[in-house]
């Protein structure tokens, strides 16, 4: 892969495994994993896991063929923060590892309804006048944007709050609801009908 001819972009290590995956990322510390969820010896999806739980500024970018809903969300249960198909251009790349690296989730297009469809089959939940695990009116605002794919600077900019104050309210957020990342809290988003769409 030409990776390490995009700007902004140095490639520290390459893994023929998940082994090997979980060797170098311990020893290189790289900012950003491009993982691949099919490979020997220890599949992406446990490979994320193992990474993320062993140094949570380490972040997963899934980059496979499987675009189903399964695949997509066993990725980002396991820690991922972004997603992308073997279809995306070095653009998408490229961009979707400066996201990740600047707190966004990325999600390729192409595999977003299976997200959705995923998180939302099954009865439609009843309206609730009460925001779930207490979370604030505000806390709300905030997890609704992130949902929509808003960054912490786009959200300040809606919201017309100082960053570090977007940053309080999604550390807040994560930790009344669970969540692990953004990721996950986008799920959680979706699940409990705190989306704008």
């Amino acid at each position: 892969m030409l990776l390490g001819l995009l700007p902004g972009v140095e490639v520290v290590g390459t893994a023929a495994d998940g082994d090997e995956v979980l060797r170098l990322a311990g020893q290189l510390k790289p900012d950003v994993v491009l993982m691949d969820l099919r490979m020997p010896r220890c599949d992406g999806i446990e490979a994320t896991r193992r990474i993320r739980a062993r140094d949570r500024d380490v972040q997963v970018v899934a980059l496979t063929t499987y675009a189903d809903d399964k695949s997509v969300l066993d990725a980002l249960q396991a820690g991922a923060r972004g997603y992308l198909t073997k279809n995306a251009g070095a653009d998408d790349i490229r961009r979707a590892l400066s996201q990740v690296t600047q707190g966004a989730a990325v999600i390729d297009p192409a595999v977003q309804h299976h997200l959705v469809d995923a998180l939302t089959s099954g009865a439609p939940r009843p309206p609730s006048t009460e925001a779930p695990d207490g979370l604030t009116p505000r806390e709300v605002d905030v997890l609704t944007l992130i949902a929509d794919g808003l960054s912490n600077t786009e959200i300040a900019q809606r919201l017309f709050v100082a960053k570090a104050t977007v940053k309080t309210h999604i550390n807040r957020i994560l930790g009344k609801i669970g969540a692990r990342d953004r990721a996950q809290a986008v799920g959680y988003a979706y699940r409990h009908g705190l989306t704008s769409g």
